[in-house]
């Protein structure tokens, strides 16, 4: 029974057999015909055209390395012209170097394909939509990138500045043309969108060079107002960080239940503000204590009538 299965199955596997190496030798034999083909079209093509393709690569290659030389002449006195410049801050500047350098690569890149016979009308069209669709898709970003020439060309603060913008208040680190990297008091790292930056009022601390400090203090009913106001400039005048010019004031400015109000305003640098800010109370205090003027506390008086 066994003999006669395999009598019967044997035939029908050679016959399998056959066909599958029928099949397997006509795709190879294609296949070898159209690599044939391909050889044949490609030999025909550079016997006829190899030539001038040669020359069109070799003058090609000309014409990136000549460019590459013109771009680099161009970027760099274009960094001249821009360094004799003093408006124009460290970033704006190469800002406009960067799209100078990467219009010219497109121009040559543009030129190099020109001449290899590769026509870059369509390129040009493909990238005008591709442009659009980008453009679109990354209009948050080129909002930025707009806020952030702006702020180049207007400079409302640099790196280093104390700033508070759109109530976020510290130390510039970092000002590139997406964002502004801003360190609190408290060290915490804080980054603005420049579209966020450019449209929220702006508070530079530090773009006048100096600040006004002011303090205010009490002195009792009973003291004498003008020695008061001697011992606290006599103060403020013998801190060594307090200019001089413009001087500082203290004035009567308020009458309180208990106390007659002074408020103090010393003038120190920019970056000395916290300093005086901080030395200034203590200081006066202690000019307070030695001349024996009282800086009373808050008293309620009650009678029975």
């Amino acid at each position: 029974m066994l003999a006669e299965l395999i009598g019967m199955m044997a035939p029908e596997a050679a016959d399998t057999a056959a066909k599958v190496a029928e099949q397997t030798t006509a795709a190879v034999e294609s296949n070898v015909a159209e690599t044939k083909t391909i050889l044949d079209t490609a030999t025909q093509w550079l016997t006829q055209n190899g030539m001038a393709f040669a020359i069109n690569v070799l003058w090609a290659l000309i014409i990136l390395l000549v460019g590459w030389i013109v771009i680099k002449v161009l970027c760099a006195t274009l960094r001249k012209t821009l360094d004799k410049t003093p408006k124009i801050n460290p970033l704006l500047k190469e800002f406009f170097i960067s799209i100078a350098r990467k219009s010219c690569w497109v121009l040559l890149l543009m030129l190099a394909l020109r001449r290899l016979g590769i026509d870059i009308a369509p390129l040009i069209a493909g990238l005008g939509v591709t442009g659009f669709i980008l453009g679109f898709a990354f209009q948050e970003s080129l909002g930025n990138l707009a806020s952030g020439v702006m702020i180049a060309i207007n400079q409302p603060f640099n790196v280093g500045d104390y700033v508070n913008i759109g109530g976020n208040e510290g130390s510039v680190l970092e000002l590139n043309m997406m964002a502004v990297t801003i360190a609190t008091a408290d060290n915490k790292k804080v980054v603005v969108p420049n579209k966020v930056a450019w449209g929220a009022p702006i508070t530079n601390f530090a773009a006048l060079g100096t600040r006004r400090v002011e303090v205010t203090i009490s002195i009792a009913y009973g003291e004498d107002i003008g020695k008061a106001r001697e011992v606290i400039l006599a103060a403020v005048k013998a801190n060594p960080l307090v200019l001089k010019d413009p001087a500082p004031i203290a004035e009567v400015v308020a009458f309180k239940d208990s106390a007659v109000g002074f408020v103090v305003r010393p003038w120190s640098k920019s970056s000395d503000y916290w300093s005086v800010y901080f030395q200034i109370g203590q200081q006066v205090k202690e000019a307070l204590d030695k001349a024996g003027i009282k800086i009373p506390l808050p008293q309620l008086e009650v009678r029975n009538v």
